[in-house]
C-alpha cells in the first residue's frame, strides 16, 4: 500500500526554527542548544551504537516489557489506529504493529515526525512490511500537532524511549496537557519512562566507557559548526554528564575548558564563555510512579496500567483521559 505524506511543516519552518531555538539558547543562562543537532546522520549511526551498549539499558529493557506486555495493550485498547510520536525505526514499535494486527483491530498506521526524509522513509518501509495497512505520515511537531492528526477509530499513541524525558518541567506540562486535550474518550497514551535508580548506572548510560556518548555528544558541536559557521573548539569544550539530585535528571553537555569566545556567523552572534561555564545539549529527567502519576492528573491524563521490569528500572504507563 502507498504512503500518504501530509506535511504541516516545511522544510524553511524547520531551519529557521532551529535557528531562532539555537540563537536563543545560547543566550541563555545556563547556555543551551537544540538536541536536534545531535541528529544528523553521523549521530543517528552513533546512537544506535549506543543503544546496544551494556551500559545503555533503556532500549533493551522498555523491550523485555514490551515484549511481555504487548498482547495485554493490544487486548486493552482495541486500537485501530497506532499513532507514533516518531520516526518508526526502532523494533519497539513493530512489536505493536504486530500485536494489534494480530489482535485483528489495526487498520491504520500514523507515524509523526519533524524530519521529513527519516519519517517517509521509515513509512515507506512499515507499508512494504504491513502491506494491508493505512499508512499516513505527517511531518510536524508532536508539541504543536497532536490536534491535527486523523481524529478517526480508536487510537494508541506511542511516546516510546523515555523521550519524554528530554522535555524540560514546563515542556513537559505542555504536552501532557496537549495530550489530554487531543485524546477522544476511546483513545490511549502509551509511554515509556526511565525510573530514578542508583544514579552511578544512570550517569553511565550517557557517558559510558567505550566513548561512544562523548563522539555523539561532539559530533553534535561539529553538525552545528558545519551549518552555522560556528567555531566551537572541540578541545577546549570537556564533555559532562551529571545528575541533579534535586530534579533528578540527567545534564548532558559540555563545560568550557578556559575563558573563550565562539563565534556563529550566520546567527550574528559573538557567545562568550567563563572558564568552566556549561553549554548543555540536552537533559534526561527520570521518573517515580506516585509523581508522575500527579503530574498526569494535573494535565487532566490518569493511568489506566503500570508495568515495570523485575529491577524497576523501566516502566511502561498506559494512559487515557479523566473522564
Amino acid at each position: 500500500m502507498s504512503v500518504c505524506v501530509e506535511t504541516l511543516v516545511d522544510e524553511t519552518y524547520r531551519r529557521e526554527a532551529l535557528r531562532e531555538a539555537t540563537l536563543q539558547g545560547l543566550r541563555a543562562a545556563p547556555k543551551h542548544v537544540p538536541a536536534i543537532w545531535l541528529y544528523d546522520e553521523r549521530g543517528s549511526l552513533l546512537f544506535d551504537e549506543i543503544t546496544r551498549l551494556p551500559e545503555y539499558y533503556l532500549t533493551r529493557t522498555e523491550r523485555e516489557i514490551l515484549e511481555e506486555r504487548v498482547a495485554e495493550i493490544a487486548s486493552e485498547t482495541h486500537a485501530d489506529t497506532l499513532v507514533e510520536l516518531g520516526s518508526g525505526t526502532s523494533e519497539k514499535i513493530r512489536l505493536l504493529l504486530d500485536a494489534l494486527v494480530g489482535e485483528g483491530t489495526l487498520r491504520r498506521y500514523v507515524p509523526l515526525d519533524v524530519s521529513e526524509e527519516v519519517l517517509v522513509a521509515s513509512a515507506q518501509k512499515i507499508a512494504e512490511e504491513y502491506p494491508a495497512l493505512e499508512v499516513h505520515a505527517v511531518v510536524g511537531d508532536f508539541e504543536r500537532h497532536l490536534s491535527a492528526l486523523p481524529a478517526v477509530g480508536r487510537r494508541l499513541f506511542a511516546f516510546l524511549g523515555s523521550t519524554i524525558g528530554g522535555l524540560q518541567t514546563e515542556a513537559r506540562e505542555r504536552f501532557l496537557q496537549l495530550v489530554a486535550t487531543s485524546l477522544g474518550p476511546d483513545d490511549a497514551l502509551l509511554l515509556g519512562l526511565d525510573l530514578v535508580k542508583d544514579p552511578a548506572r544512570i550517569v553511565a548510560a550517557y557517558s559510558d566507557s567505550t566513548g561512544l556518548s562523548e563522539q555523539f555528544q561532539r559530533n553534535g558541536l561539529a553538525h552545528l559548526d558545519r551549518t552555522l559557521g560556528s567555531d566551537f573548539s572541540q578541545a577546549r569544550f570537556q564533555h559532562r554528564a551529571v545528575w541533579d539530585p534535586e530534579q533528578e535528571r540527567v545534564d548532558i553537555g559540555f563545560r568550557s575548558a578556559g575563558a573563550q569566545v565562539v563565534h556563529v556567523p550566520k546567527l550574528e552572534l559573538e557567545v562568550p564563555f567563563a572558564d568552566r561555564e556549561l553549554l548543555r545539549t540536552g537533559v534526561s529527567a527520570k521518573f517515580r510512579g506516585e509523581r508522575f502519576e500527579g503530574e498526569l492528573w494535573a494535565a487532566g491524563l490518569k493511568l489506566a496500567h503500570w508495568w515495570t521490569d523485575a529491577r524497576n528500572d523501566f516502566a511502561l504507563a498506559l494512559t487515557v483521559t479523566i473522564r
